[in-house]
């Protein structure tokens, strides 16, 4: 229980030895996908590449991405499941789609092979952030379609914990099971451990020290990276804090930050991890910002070969302080390509506004982000709208509104219009919050 690696040969391997590791599996992924997947050979015989032109982990680069549209349009062409699922029908164990807030769900296969695979670089991932044998673990994150869930529950059951697997939903219980069950762990979405937060407080259990909660961590959606989010809910909880990173097309949870908080660690010895300008579609320099771009290393099911995420990162090799030798992304995500918004010449994304809106305590940390066109005026107009905490008098009111303004006109280069709502009329969510809201033609992402 005092070793901080779970496996300690892997996750402290040099990066020499790991890029031999991955460079022998990408051989061995890519040679079986272009010969066992028509989806594959097809796609390597359009762009003039096949698996004898490897000559070293960079050539991966000659490949084509492959996007989740491309998915779709495969499943669409040969249903139900497309041709990229190599494994035997008899291997097959689980069914997983993605989420399908983007458009149709493109489904994924586990093998029994993959199945142990993710539980245990899952459980990997959260030995990393304090997980020990005996921790009780309130997994909310959602049971049914979601694949998350089922990851934590399998990683549980390696490293010797009890879990409360009651998913995203029934927040009074989840009240009840943190107060009474003693729940020392909380696995959430970022925007449900945030609501949970303020429910907490309206029970008779006024501070977080009062639960046996020390630690939680929380994905799904970026924000747990956010300083502003991560103090709200290390404040708002009693914890410490960790970010997690997952996909389904890839795995639902194979990053995550380490005790040290200094970035998503990522599972190098499963996954071949790239950054790549979204315009050039070339890599860029260690440190820069660019879409993440992820191959399958050990998946046998229904393996990804450079499969183009649209979430923004930046990578480093240098080692982190706990002694992992993996890349991470410190920041975590840093927003999603298609989440960028274009306001009068202006491009802008959804985390910045948080960032500012949460650093506030007069507010909650709920918002909206709201776009439409004034048709009298012929303009464009976007408003930032929050809820107080508690009423304020008027001149409390108008200071709070100009502090708000400036600090948004600095984070965004334009200022929007900030509209008060009263508390608790914004929605809350226990999955992925949309808090974008876009009503004009005329709006372009």
């Amino acid at each position: 229980m005092d070793n901080p690696f779970w496996n300690p040969d892997i996750e402290t391997l040099p990066r020499d030895q790991l890029r031999a590791l991955q460079w022998e599996r990408l051989r061995w992924q890519v040679e079986r996908c272009y010969h066992q997947s028509a989806f594959y050979r097809e796609r390597f015989d359009k762009a003039g590449v096949h698996p004898g032109i490897l000559a070293s982990l960079d050539d991966i680069r000659r490949f084509p991405f492959v996007t989740k549209q491309e998915l779709r349009d495969e499943q669409a062409a040969h249903p139900y499941f497309g041709r990229y699922t190599i494994a035997p029908q008899g291997e097959w164990r689980e069914i997983h789609p993605s989420t399908g807030t983007t458009g149709k769900p493109v489904h994924t296969i586990w093998s029994a092979e993959d199945v142990a695979y993710i539980a245990d670089v899952t459980a990997r991932t959260m030995w990393s952030f304090g997980v020990r044998p005996g921790d009780v673990v309130q997994n909310a994150f959602s049971y049914g379609l979601w694949v998350a869930g089922l990851a934590v529950h399998y990683a549980c059951a390696k490293i010797g914990c009890l879990v409360v697997p009651i998913g995203a939903q029934l927040t009074e219980r989840q009240i009840d099971y943190i107060l009474n069950l003693k729940s020392t762990v909380l696995i959430a979405t970022p925007s449900y451990g945030v609501y949970l937060s303020e429910q907490l407080r309206q029970t008779t259990y006024h501070s977080p020290l009062t639960t046996h909660l020390r630690l939680g961590c929380f994905g799904g959606e970026p924000g747990a990276e956010v300083p502003a989010t991560r103090q709200a809910l290390e404040e708002g909880l009693g914890i410490k804090a960790y970010d997690y990173y997952g996909l389904a097309e890839i795995g639902p949870t194979f990053t995550s930050e380490c005790v040290a908080q200094a970035g998503l660690h990522w599972s190098e010895d499963l996954h071949l991890i790239e950054v790549i300008d979204p315009d050039t579609k070339e890599p860029v320099s260690e440190g820069e910002r660019g879409v993440l771009v992820i191959t399958h290393l050990a998946k046998t099911a229904t393996p990804m070969i450079r499969y183009w995420t649209n979430d923004l990162v930046s990578v480093t090799t240098e080692p982190c302080a706990c002694g992992r030798t993996h890349a991470r992304s410190v920041g975590g995500i840093l927003g999603r390509a298609d989440d960028m918004i274009i306001f009068m010449g202006t491009n802008f994304y959804p985390m910045q506004v948080e960032q500012v809106v949460r650093s506030f305590k007069e507010l909650t940390p709920e918002y909206r982000i709201r776009l439409w066109t004034d048709t009298e005026r012929k303009r464009d107009v976007c408003a930032v709208v929050v809820e107080l905490v508690e009423e304020l008098p008027p001149d409390c009111r108008d200071v709070l509104h100009e502090r708000l303004k400036s600090l948004l006109r600095t984070a965004l280069a334009f200022t929007p219009q900030v509209e008060f709502a009263p508390k608790d009329t914004l929605e809350r969510t226990a999955f992925k919050a949309r808090r974008v809201e876009e009503r004009r033609e005329a709006f372009q992402r």
